[in-house]
């Protein structure tokens, strides 16, 4: 064990396994997911040369045979529950991602969810079986986050009472489905329904797109890989084409939308239920968020304390970066960040299984918060943690730009997430529409319940100042009071963003234009509202603890998010009345004391993530701090290190050239040992002393 390391573990004023424990929700949760993570790390069927030194295509096929290997494990050792096999799939692949990600990400998701019982009946053991393997095709390669303006079609002819799918234009070509490249034989495809001559909107179909046993495309399917990517170097993304090509009725999902015989059509109760899979994404998205930046924190916080590196005292030992404020100021918020991310992770994961329990007893009365909620959290934790786990990269120095530290890695493969299930802006923009018709139903007199139950104080015409105005000298960091804080600044960002509609709706007379032209205030106003959320639940979590060593060191978290969050926003909270000047110098004071405060606690807090050193695959963030001996080991590795270089041939590879100059042109002939070739350059302009200079 690196001495420094071992120095900073003894020196933590809480039990890093208390904590652990609370995080996974108890002891026996921790037994178990160590257990079911011990089962995929332990086991050579799993074990491959490091993934860094191959190709794109080696690398797919890597994935391919683990990803059979662990269909078939996660059969032998009777594994059911759906987080235990989620903590199994990444024990299995590192954090790397999978050609089958999407099938049982999204493709068994949505049969469960949006299938009658007899369509489960049906195929659900198909898929389960990897008979069927399945993609998502939604996205196309001229629509995204704006699935109603996807241009599939799906037909419906009730003569044969069959639906045919096209592709009718170039943008309306399927893009960018994991899996849908290679590996899938499905696709549940997204398409316009067309039934009696009316549009009825989206629905999903599922869709043979290979021939069982040959895996070669079907009739009228046009489909392959789009080529490499910025990361995800494993997974074959993929394009569909179809050119007319015809499934069954019973083909389409019709647990809540249904096509009769005769094409009749019979909408659904809500009809956001048809986006019940993105909402299911956007919610676990959440969670990955946190999973990310406190992988990226573990690894560059770890690091900060095996690094040495220059003088805080002339002639002094070189003493670790991790008692730079500097850095600590890089680190330390993302730390408390990644914390708060997984309390609302976790909140948003059993919001979607209580939402959906009430939606099965046909109570849709909150898929709507669901539905905003999910979204603007998606868009504003992945931003955070996007731009968090490169500042982590960056706070490593030279050494975060190798691949053996691990960051590029988890930076290339979760950046994706600000565009897929909806660019991020385009879900904010969702998000304030939420927002917008709570603030219009709180004017009205409705009493608002939930996330957004803040806006009924301002019916009540309480204003920010009137109950934020009080002196915080004494009481900068009280908990109750910084919710407070966050929850009237979102209230006032909310009620200036409608107010600005209003404003350029009286300008412009056109809704569509006015919302535009207000679309920065929007945005801001859900991020504000998301803010507070969060701030609002990691809150609600200190409340539960017990353990007084573990409450005062997250609850120093929890004050560090918060005042660091005010401090970047100060703006805001400013021009709301909310905190003067003095104030926000106190803040930001607060948030240097309380960087020193966490230094103690820092690697036993990201010891209590409790990543195995081969789930982070991280040279820099080995746990027991031997980087160094390590990295070596790494580059020796590399495939260029395996053969040494041909003098000889290197000798023949170098040119020899010739030069011959004329009054109106320079001639180089270039030689090397395979060709030749001429290089003229013409001197139409240039005088005669220039000339001479050249000659």
């Amino acid at each position: 064990m690196n001495a420094d390391l071992r120095r900073e573990r003894e020196s933590a004023s809480f039990r890093t396994e208390a904590l652990t424990q609370l995080l996974d929700g108890g002891p026996e949760n921790t037994r178990r997911r160590r257990e079911i993570e011990a089962l995929a790390l332990n086991d050579p069927e799993f074990q491959h040369e490091d993934l860094n030194f191959m190709t794109c295509s080696e690398r797919y096929d890597v994935a391919v045979r683990k990803s059979s290997v662990m269909v078939r494990k996660i059969r032998e050792h009777d594994i059911s529950n759906p987080e235990e096999i989620m903590f199994f799939k990444r024990a299995c692949l590192s954090g790397k991602v999978e050609p089958l990600n999407l099938h049982f990400g999204m493709f068994i998701p949505t049969l469960k969810n949006q299938c009658t019982s007899e369509q489960k009946e049906k195929w659900l053991h198909l898929c389960y079986n990897m008979q069927y393997i399945g993609t998502y095709a939604q996205t196309e390669m001229g629509h995204g986050s704006f699935i109603r303006g996807l241009e599939t079609t799906s037909t419906y002819d009730p003569l044969t009472q069959e639906f045919e799918l096209n592709s009718p234009t170039v943008t309306s070509i399927k893009w960018w489905p994991g899996g849908l490249g290679k590996t899938s034989n499905h696709a549940i495809v997204l398409a316009q329904l067309y039934t009696q001559g009316q549009c009825r909107g989206l629905h999903a179909f599922i869709v043979p797109i290979r021939k069982m046993g040959t895996h070669e495309p079907l009739p009228g399917v046009v489909v392959g890989d789009i080529g490499p990517k910025f990361g995800f170097d494993e997974v074959d993304n993929g394009f569909l084409k179809l050119e007319n090509v015809r499934v069954p009725r019973e083909n389409m999902l019709m647990r809540f939308a249904k096509v009769m015989p005769d094409g009749t059509y019979l909408k659904p109760p809500s009809d956001k239920l048809m986006y019940g899979t993105m909402v299911f994404i956007r919610s676990m998205i959440v969670g990955e968020s946190a999973r990310a930046l406190s992988q990226a924190c573990t690894i560059a916080i770890r690091y900060s304390a095996v690094r040495h590196q220059s003088e805080l005292k002339p002639g002094a030992p070189e003493p670790q970066i991790l008692d730079y404020q500097t850095q600590q100021f890089k680190l330390f918020p993302l730390l408390a960040t990644a914390y708060a991310f997984r309390f609302v992770g976790n909140f948003m994961r059993d919001m979607y299984h209580r939402i959906t329990g009430d939606m099965n007893d046909g109570d849709y009365s909150q898929l709507p918060e669901l539905h905003s909620l999910s979204a603007g959290l998606k868009a504003f934790t992945t931003w955070v943690a996007s731009a968090g786990i490169e500042e982590c990269r960056m706070a490593c120095g030279g050494h975060g730009y190798s691949r053996s530290s691990g960051l590029p890695d988890i930076y290339v493969t979760f950046t994706p997430t600000c565009t897929y299930e909806g660019e991020n802006t385009v879900m904010m923009l969702q998000t304030a529409r939420y927002l917008f018709k709570s603030y219009t139903r709180a004017k009205s007199g409705q009493d608002l319940s939930g996330t957004v139950s803040y806006l009924n104080d301002l019916h009540n015409h309480i204003q920010p100042h009137q109950v934020a105005g009080r002196p915080l000298a004494r009481n900068i960091d009280d908990v109750d009071r910084l919710v407070e804080a966050y929850k009237l600044r979102a209230a006032n960002l909310v009620e200036g963003a409608v107010e600005n509609y209003h404003v350029e709706l009286g300008h412009r007379n056109n809704k569509e234009e006015a919302w535009n032209s207000t679309a920065i205030d929007l945005v801001g106003a859900s991020g504000a509202h998301c803010h507070y959320v969060v701030v609002k639940l990691f809150a609600a979590k200190l409340s539960e603890i017990k353990d007084a060593s573990i409450h005062d060191v997250l609850c120093t978290l929890f004050q560090l998010y918060a005042l660091h969050g005010i401090s970047k926003n100060s703006g805001d909270f400013l021009h709301a009345g909310i905190f003067n000047d003095q104030q926000i110098s106190q803040v930001q004071q607060r948030v240097k004391e309380l960087l020193a405060a966490v230094r103690p606690n820092a690697v036993a807090l990201v010891d209590a993530f409790d990543y195995p050193d081969a789930i982070l695959s991280s040279v820099l963030g080995r746990y027991d701090g031997n980087i160094y001996e390590h990295m070596f080991e790494w580059a020796k590795r590399s495939p260029l290190n395996k053969t040494e270089i041909d003098a000889r041939a290197a000798e023949r590879a170098f040119f020899t050239y010739s030069l011959i100059v004329t009054p109106h042109k320079i001639k180089i002939k270039l030689q090397t040992g395979k060709f030749s070739f001429d290089l003229t350059i013409l001197l139409h302009t240039l005088g005669t002393i220039y000339r001479s200079q050249l000659i």
